[in-house]
């Protein structure tokens, strides 16, 4: 079969085009494949976001910050990779320096320069924002085999909702 654009090379690629007024369909060879931006294996194009992202996993195997255990909830700069989180507020004072090196690494500038996160006033959600402290230390009560504090936790959950 021949390519339907160049009508030189040997269709390899079959390609399938949604318009408005319907359904197209495309033979093309390796080259004119990749002109439209399909990769074959003649001319894979790479998006620049992979070769940022390696770059960051290279800087990132630098395991200097790793022994920094946050004191609150034992995360490390590890799991952060791994999971892109991190396990509490409390990771963002312990993880200080690696996390301005990445935000500098990543958006050029360390320092926020936008418009400011204003919470809302305790009196607008107090029952969301207790009933899920409470779970968390319900959670943790738990988790520690206090079971007197958890019971009285429970019936203060069982009292919000």
């Amino acid at each position: 079969m021949v390519c339907d654009l160049c009508k030189e090379g040997g269709a390899v690629i079959r390609l399938t085009e949604v318009e408005k007024s319907g359904v197209r369909e495309l033979h093309l060879c390796e080259k004119c494949a990749a002109e439209r931006g399909v990769e074959t294996t003649l001319a894979a194009t790479k998006p620049q976001i992979s070769n940022f992202l390696q770059t960051i996993h290279e800087q990132a195997a630098d395991t200097k910050g790793d022994a920094v255990r946050c004191p609150f909830c034992s995360g490390t700069l590890a799991d952060f990779r791994s999971t892109g989180r991190l396990g509490c507020a409390n990771c963002y004072d312990a993880f200080e320096p690696s996390l301005r090196d990445l935000l500098r690494r990543v958006h050029g500038n360390s320092r926020h320069m936008g418009r400011r996160y204003t919470a809302p006033p305790p009196s607008q959600l107090p029952h969301v924002s207790s009933a899920t402290e409470l779970r968390v230390r319900l959670k943790r009560a738990i988790e520690t085999e206090q079971f007197e504090v958890a019971a009285d936790i429970r019936d203060k959950l069982r009292g919000l909702e």
